[in-house]
């Protein structure tokens, strides 16, 4: 199993995908417990919903599964979120603080360092390598990097996520011009709602490649699952209506960032 997919294109926006994969190891999913083995925390369906939204479009996806390893997270297993509940770079527990891991079978620093070395380090490699191609075409990358997650976890923030859930950890990650351009499409989409750098700034992957001085600009999008899926629980499965309502803002949203790429070239 290749641990990353890539399509590559000839637009400045590179689409991240690292929580859509399912694939884990037999040897590794013979050590998860029942809840875990449900893969509950999948980013479920979400290289579909962006699949055909914008022409010549690179995609950097992740195959494996974010139980195995996540690939939003800092190598060195720093916290994205001091002080606040999360996940880890390998989790010990799912987005409502069960254990995902069979009694004594939970990871130890030795599968942590192999996992790296396998899947997390292949999938920023390619990633590397399509920012690179990109900004080498355009002078300008735009890596906008795609999530979901369901919006009601208590153990994770309190009351309902809005729909979208734009990162740029406080404007740091990207052009002023990006991140704006963003909002306006979200704040002018009909029957959703929109929040900027609330309780989801940017993950690592965003934090990490995000440098808007280097031309490289990094924006998150988070999406409540009830803005595309029948249900947020098993088995997860993908609401055509739902997905045919929200997909035109999401083209808008990639539409209107490839369309600025080349007026941030030098800045």
């Amino acid at each position: 199993m290749n641990p990353v997919e890539v399509h590559q294109g000839s637009s400045p926006v590179i689409l991240g995908l690292p929580h859509t994969g399912t694939f884990v190891p037999e040897a590794v999913k013979a050590r998860l417990n029942e809840q875990g083995r449900l893969l509950t925390d999948t980013d479920w369906h979400v290289h579909r919903l962006y699949d055909g939204l914008l022409d010549g479009v690179t995609t950097v996806r992740a195959t494996f599964h974010r139980y195995l390893i996540d690939a939003n997270r800092d190598p060195s297993g720093e916290s994205l979120y001091p002080g606040q509940n999360t996940t880890g770079l390998v989790p010990l527990t799912d987005f409502d603080n069960r254990p995902i891991w069979r009694e004594g079978e939970e990871p130890a620093a030795q599968d942590v360092a192999e996992r790296l070395d396998a899947f997390h380090a292949p999938y920023h490699a390619a990633l590397e390598a399509e920012i690179a191609r990109v900004k080498a075409l355009h002078g300008v990358a735009i890596l906008y990097d795609c999530h979901s997650i369901r919006s009601h976890c208590p153990f994770l923030f309190e009351g309902q996520l809005p729909d979208f859930n734009i990162g740029t950890n406080h404007g740091a990650t990207c052009a002023r011009e990006i991140e704006q351009a963003t909002l306006d499409v979200c704040a002018g989409a009909d029957g959703f709602s929109s929040v900027l750098n609330g309780r989801f700034v940017g993950g690592w992957t965003t934090r990490h490649y995000g440098r808007p001085g280097t031309g490289v600009h990094g924006i998150q999008m988070e999406l409540a699952q009830a803005t595309h899926l029948q249900g947020e629980a098993v088995p997860f499965d993908y609401d055509e209506e739902k997905a045919a309502r929200l997909r035109p803002h999401l083209k808008a949203i990639l539409t209107r960032l490839s369309k600025i790429a080349p007026s941030l070239k030098g800045n």
